[in-house]
């Protein structure tokens, strides 16, 4: 099975947890599959919604069938977090007292994954070809455009389907798919990460989503090695 895999990486990055915005904006601590769509939407120059009336924005529309696979560069998972102050008067901040507001957003310091893209679909082709030749219709960003996509070190690859038992999985992976040996594990990082957009309301669907060094017992997902690393897709 052909993929096509690239280091993706910036300075800074917020992918906006929309549960909690009272005092500070909230990022979650990984690149999710919607943002990662978002990504792919810019490369070809897709656009967001066309009318109040569309089911799903047009890049989603078209993408949201693509299977990717999400490996973090840090090993447990956990990026350095940092909470940012600066000032917005513009819009709505206009009311606020003194005409100004202070946004206080977290932000994740020097994000870097590995990302598997499956080359299954017309799309998923076309995506492979405009990332192979370092092509893009829009600017990519790491979920605001304060934050610039770098992508690197891209190449196809050929995937192999391993046996499940008695390995490790680097990228991060549908919690409720996998069971482990935890008494193998030195560390564990799970978190509730959108995975699609609801079609009645747009908004996130969650799951679980976990990266262990535990050894795998039982999967009822496929999963793949390139040769150097264990990955399922999503």
């Amino acid at each position: 099975m052909k993929a096509i895999k690239f280091t993706l990486r910036g300075k800074t990055a917020f992918f906006k947890n929309p549960e909690v915005n009272t005092y500070y904006y909230f990022t979650y601590g990984n690149i999710h599959k919607p943002a990662l769509l978002g990504i792919f939407g810019a490369i070809l120059g897709y656009r967001g919604y066309e009318s109040e009336f569309d089911t799903y924005p047009q890049y989603y529309e078209k993408l949201k069938d693509i299977s990717v696979s999400i490996v973090p560069h840090k090993e447990n998972g956990h990026f350095y977090r940092k909470i940012q102050y600066f000032n917005n008067s513009v819009g709505y901040a206009s009311h606020e007292q003194g005409g100004n507001l202070v946004v206080k957003e977290q932000w994740l310091e020097n994000p870097e994954w590995s990302i598997y893209v499956l080359i299954g679909n017309e799309e998923s082709q076309k995506l492979a070809e405009m990332i192979m030749n370092k092509q893009c219709v829009y600017t990519p960003y790491l979920g605001k455009n304060d934050h610039l996509a770098i992508i690197e070190d891209t190449k196809l690859v050929e995937l192999q389907e391993r046996n499940c038992q008695d390995i490790q999985i680097h990228s991060l992976s549908l919690a409720s798919m996998l069971e482990y040996n935890w008494r193998t594990a030195m560390f564990k990082y799970e978190e509730y990460l959108p995975i699609s957009l609801k079609e009645s309301t747009n908004h996130y669907q969650l799951e679980k989503m976990l990266l262990t060094d535990a050894i795998v017992k039982n999967s009822y997902v496929p999963i793949y090695s390139d040769g150097e690393i264990n990955v399922t897709f999503y």
